[in-house]
């Protein structure tokens, strides 16, 4: 229900419960498709004879219209409301998902050739990137409506915790369904895919009205408000995209591995790794209840350590721990990162600010392939120096930076003082 002016009422605690669970799983299938393609791309590119900078501008071309995108559905959200939002999502990922796994599929049967398999390739990933890219936005602006200022740090940890946990399970399932073909995982998270749209469209309650367009204002990137946040979130984000986009082709070359080797080590790391994110954003943050600005911080100094140990290791042990080290840094610092930015704006701009802060994960996808690819042909070692570097750098801009170390310090003075929200 909702009142005559389009303001919901209050919900019971046991609906948005209910509405948190089916959010939490259709970011966690979003999440399995994502370690299920890092993981295993790589070696199905050599396969097939891609090269890794084809490698990258498949990553690449998603992550483009994801920069674009998310802000614009995450502001579409605001006003069509953030069940449409989210179901659209949802869809177009298990299409492309489906879709990709079945041009693969055809170019290995050699129905068709890499002349026209790689541009499909690049155009399914075309329609994750460009419609799936309001999924999380509207997820996270559903949650922020639900929630209080002083709640939001531990309620964007939990949709951030979604998408790591899915992270972490999809490499396992990876690894398990790879014995039925190198494809086989593509299929099966795109049917969970599509088995999550059925549940978000018949049983998400939506109370909210849709809003008049010309009432929604547009959030600049460049608004003094949130532009620190984008600046940290893009850094982040490209350290995050470099480590995934090249560890499989890591641990191949320092390791020596086969094609399916790769598959089931990557899949082993990657998952210890989403596990750590996992660790510290369902149980970590929510028994501590930092601030925002404290993850930000303590989630720096660990990822400057995580890339110390990977430019050490030599062996699979270390190289796991690495990731497992650099994964916790992620689970810490972007939720602190996507929470300063949420309370740094009013509530009618939470759909806006949240599409902003998911294309800080998309531009580090769309720099990452620009620069890391290149250096690795040079030297395997060279991006892990340039993810130091950034950590570095991002030390640098939590410290100096005064809108973010003052981030969060209101919170306290804007508690609802009740257990109700709407939704």
């Amino acid at each position: 229900m909702s009142l005559d002016d389009g303001t919901p009422q209050p919900s019971s605690p046991e609906t948005r419960k209910r509405a948190f669970k089916l959010l939490f799983v259709s970011l966690l299938c979003l999440g399995m498709g994502q370690s299920l393609m890092f993981a295993n791309l790589p070696p199905i590119a050599r396969q097939l004879g891609l090269s890794e900078f084809q490698v990258g501008s498949i990553f690449m071309i998603s992550a483009i219209l994801w920069v674009f995108c998310a802000p614009f559905l995450g502001r579409r959200s605001d006003i069509w409301g953030r069940r449409p939002v989210i179901l659209l999502g949802v869809i177009a990922y298990a299409v492309s998902t489906l879709t990709f796994g079945l041009v693969v599929q055809l170019d290995m049967w050699g129905w068709i050739g890499m002349g026209v398999a790689y541009p499909a390739m690049l155009l399914t990933r075309s329609i994750y990137g460009g419609l799936g890219a309001g999924t999380i936005a509207a997820a996270q602006a559903y949650v922020a409506d639900r929630t209080t200022r002083a709640e939001r740090v531990k309620s964007v940890a939990a949709i951030n915790a979604a998408f790591s946990l899915g992270v972490t399970v999809g490499p396992g399932v990876g690894a398990a369904l790879v014995v039925f073909g190198l494809l086989a995982p593509f299929y099966g998270v795109a049917a969970m895919a599509f088995a999550s749209a059925v549940a978000v469209y018949f049983m998400l309650p939506e109370q909210t009205r849709p809003k008049d367009q010309s009432a929604r204002p547009r959030l600049s990137p460049f608004d003094k408000r949130v532009l620190p946040f984008l600046v940290a979130g893009t850094i982040i984000g490209t350290v995050q995209a470099l480590t995934m986009q090249t560890a499989a082709f890591y641990f191949m070359d320092v390791l020596k591995l086969g094609a399916e080797e790769t598959v089931q080590y990557v899949g082993i790391g990657l998952m210890a790794s989403a596990m750590a994110a996992v660790l510290a954003q369902l149980v970590v943050i929510p028994r501590l209840n930092p601030s925002a600005q404290f993850l930000m911080r303590i989630g720096c100094i660990i990822g400057v350590v995580a890339y110390v140990i990977f430019l050490l290791a030599d062996s699979y042990g270390p190289l796991v721990f690495a990731l497992v080290i650099s994964g916790l840094a992620f689970g810490l610092g972007r939720p602190g990162i996507a929470a300063a930015a949420s309370l740094a704006v009013r509530q009618d701009e939470q759909g806006s600010v949240a599409g902003l802060t998911g294309a800080t994960g998309a531009a580090g996808h769309l720099l990452s392939p620009i620069v890391a690819m290149p250096l690795y042909k040079i030297d395997p070692t060279l991006p892990y120096m340039l993810g130091l570097g950034l950590f570095l750098l991002l030390g640098v801009l939590i410290l100096a930076n005064r809108t973010i170390r003052e981030s969060g310090k209101k919170v306290a003075e804007d508690q609802l003082g009740h257990d109700d929200h709407p939704l």
